[in-house]
């Protein structure tokens, strides 16, 4: 028997009737979780698993498919970016994804914007100034203005994000605590490929050449786990993950960043700092702008003599 669908919302009249519906079929029983998953569409397995961990955590599921131009600076690639509703939609009603009760939310901009560019913006604060944030001025500024709308039309008690988009999960973290938005923000882990590379939408602008040398971002991040794992400083982490880039064939001016930071601010950390740090990095592969992060403990050991001696088994420490 087939699956029954999700709604799919286009209008915000849509989302409110289709919401209300949730809302009317719970009514009397006990209190029931609406989660939220936002996505730009171009689905992948990654978004699949952030539904997939919706569906676990919550009675019904609103995924959101919108393309929010706030968030695209006037060189990036917004006029091609992705898209492909039909192919979204039957992707999401995939085995212990979406199905009755459930709605897909995909506006326009006109629906979102009503009245054009917004006047009235969520600013990121000190987050939105650095790394992602100067590489791409007021992206974040972009994102969290439009997450914040989507939060108060889908009403969600549990928004889900990737682990991916760090900086972006640590803004959205600072907004809802700053402006006591009663949501509830969950970060899932990343997913890579099986050859490593994290899955991104725009992955698909690769040729096959560019995607052998996008290989190099994990190979770097795994790089800056072993000499982390060894007891490396802050800078011999960074220097290290630099020169896996390189050796992938990634040239300095295509390195945008890799920097090791506080993964609640995003402040830089030092060679004194000790414990659980974010190393991130930001490339261009051809002409695609891709990101990759992971999680390292720095000060975790040297061998008895003092020397540093990164070991085959801190690669793991890369690949989540």
């Amino acid at each position: 028997m087939t699956k029954t669908r999700p709604v799919l919302a286009r209008t915000r009249d849509e989302l409110a009737s289709a919401l209300a519906d949730q809302d009317a079929q719970a009514r009397g029983t006990k209190p029931y979780r609406r989660a939220v998953v936002m996505t730009m569409g171009a689905l992948h397995a990654g978004h699949l698993s952030l539904v997939a961990h919706a569906r676990e955590l919550a009675d019904v599921v609103v995924t959101t498919i919108f393309v929010n131009p706030l968030q695209f600076g006037p060189t990036e690639d917004l006029s091609r970016y992705p898209r492909d509703l039909d192919g979204d939609l039957a992707l999401l009603t995939g085995p212990g994804l979406l199905g009755a009760g459930d709605v897909v939310f995909a506006p326009d901009v006109a629906v979102m914007y009503p009245d054009g560019d917004p006047t009235v913006r969520v600013s990121a604060g000190p987050i939105g100034a650095v790394l992602e944030g100067a590489a791409r001025p007021g992206h974040l500024d972009g994102v969290l203005t439009v997450v914040l709308k989507l939060m108060h039309l889908t009403r969600p008690d549990v928004a889900l994000f990737g682990e991916k988009d760090a900086q972006q999960l640590a803004a959205i973290r600072a907004m809802v605590r700053s402006l006591d938005v009663p949501t509830e923000v969950v970060g899932a882990p990343l997913v890579r490929d099986v050859d490593g590379l994290a899955l991104s939408s725009r992955n698909a602008y690769l040729s096959p050449d560019e995607r052998q040398r996008a290989l190099g971002l994990s190979r770097a991040l795994r790089a800056g786990a072993e000499w982390a794992r060894a007891g490396a400083g802050a800078q011999d982490v960074v220097d290290a993950a630099r020169t896996a880039l390189a050796a992938a064939g990634i040239a300095d001016d295509d390195v945008d960043y890799v920097a090791l930071v506080d993964p609640d601010d995003f402040t830089p950390v030092v060679d004194t700092t000790a414990g659980v740090a974010l190393l991130l990095l930001a490339v261009r592969v051809g002409t695609t702008r891709l990101i990759d992060n992971t999680a390292v403990t720095l000060g975790a050991s040297r061998r008895p003599d003092g020397v540093l001696a990164p070991g085959a088994d801190a690669q793991e420490g890369a690949r989540a």
